[in-house]
């Protein structure tokens, strides 16, 4: 019996121990549905799957492997005609409508793996046509078509619009281009969050700094994407923060603040209204990734060293995409994803992706449970044995702990 069918039982005995005697639902139980062979990770694609995916291709690049040919097939296959991607299209042969929940984040994502990855033009062609569609007039993008710019979004469109071999600075809607946006969305060099990028505008009009929106409002700036060449920064460390005028000047300041957060821990904190403070592995990630950018490669070392000895079980927990982030930090600082504390992240990815012999989704364990329960030896009759036998199971169940997947 596997780990996650022992953990239905003993919710199943949780519950039955708890509630009041009821009639028992005789109605069989749909069969879940089984996820796609070629994507990567066991976890419910509904939100992110074309992210995921991109970037686990995008990372397997990085390090010199041949993603395999279903998976990047998968990738493609989720387009809709218009360009656009969605996160995730249970049947890509259905035609894409209103209905459809299309964004500018797993559109972008899926042209900067596409486009790293070569030969497909077509595809990323008619993205990248999508994207410059739904530009808003003050130059940036919003997670979806219609929706206020933020930081995050114009980014990933300009990365991947550079990764498409456009010109991002000239691509221009009301006469404004991305950078237009993301000066507008960076704070300034007096008070809190000095040269930081805000996620969006509050509603009074105010910046607030984010560090998730700064690391990525950086590598904005700089017009590049999530996949950072080693030692392609302009060696600059960075200084004191100036006000922005220039693009290059924004990514410097935000370069600045994430390295001044840095600096006293080598992380970042998790931003959690009441918790307790927490590192953010995957901020960190991304804050590695864009100090290499900016060439400021001493901290970008130092913090890659904390995640070395920090992030593998984050990773594990995390799923596809965690590894691609830790795998393109690693890329960016020029060192050995393979060799990553003692962990192969490369390995690690692979192993959640379609090349994994005997590899099996959440969806096809719960499928094989379902069937295993039809046998007069199945669940239901593992519970009411439980039950019979429950002499502290409650305090059992009282004292498990139960961690999710971000």
């Amino acid at each position: 019996m596997n780990v996650r069918r022992s953990a239905a039982v003993l919710a199943a005995v949780a519950v039955l121990g708890a509630a009041a005697p009821a009639a028992a639902d005789s109605s069989p139980s749909p069969t879940p549905q089984a996820l796609p062979s070629a994507l990567y990770g066991d976890t419910d694609p509904q939100y992110d799957g074309v992210w995921r995916q991109s970037l686990a291709l995008l990372a397997q690049h990085a390090a010199g492997v041949e993603p395999p040919k279903a998976a990047v097939g998968w990738l493609t296959g989720q387009q809709c005609a218009d360009g656009s991607f969605a996160p995730f299209r249970a049947d890509p042969s259905a035609a894409c409508d209103a209905k459809t929940m299309v964004d500018t984040n797993q559109t972008a994502a899926a042209v900067q793996a596409l486009a790293a990855l070569g030969g497909h033009d077509a595809v990323t062609d008619k993205a990248v046509g999508w994207l410059k569609s739904v530009q808003n007039k003050d130059g940036g993008w919003g997670y979806t078509a219609g929706s206020p710019s933020d930081t995050n979004s114009t980014s990933v469109v300009v990365g991947a619009l550079a990764a498409a071999g456009e010109k991002p600075g000239e691509v221009r809607k009301g006469g404004r281009s991305p950078y237009d946006a993301l000066l507008g969305l960076e704070l300034p060099c007096t008070g809190k969050g000095a040269g930081a990028f805000a996620y969006q505008p509050e509603k009074d009009g105010s910046l607030t700094a984010n560090a998730d929106a700064t690391a990525a409002g950086v590598l904005g700036a700089l017009g590049r994407g999530l996949l950072v060449e080693p030692g392609k920064g302009d060696g600059a460390a960075a200084g004191s923060c100036v006000k922005a005028a220039t693009p290059e000047q924004a990514a410097a300041n935000g370069a600045a603040h994430l390295a001044g957060a840095l600096a006293a821990k080598g992380y970042l904190l998790a931003a959690t209204p009441g918790a307790e403070d927490q590192p953010d592995v995957g901020n960190t990630a991304d804050a590695v990734v864009a100090l290499a950018a900016q060439g400021e490669t001493a901290q970008a070392e130092k913090s890659y060293a904390w995640l070395e000895k920090n992030a593998a079980d984050w990773a594990a927990q995390s799923g596809p995409a965690a590894y691609a982030q830790l795998i393109l930090a690693a890329h960016a600082t020029g060192a050995d994803p393979r060799d990553f504390g003692g962990t192969d992240l490369v390995k690690q990815l692979q192993a959640a992706g379609p090349a994994a012999p005997g590899k099996t989704t959440k969806a096809e364990d719960e499928a094989e449970d379902e069937k295993d329960s039809d046998s007069p030896f199945g669940v239901w009759w593992f519970v009411g044995v439980c039950l019979v036998a429950g002499i502290g199971i409650g305090f059992l169940i009282s004292n498990r702990t139960k961690r999710q997947q971000p």
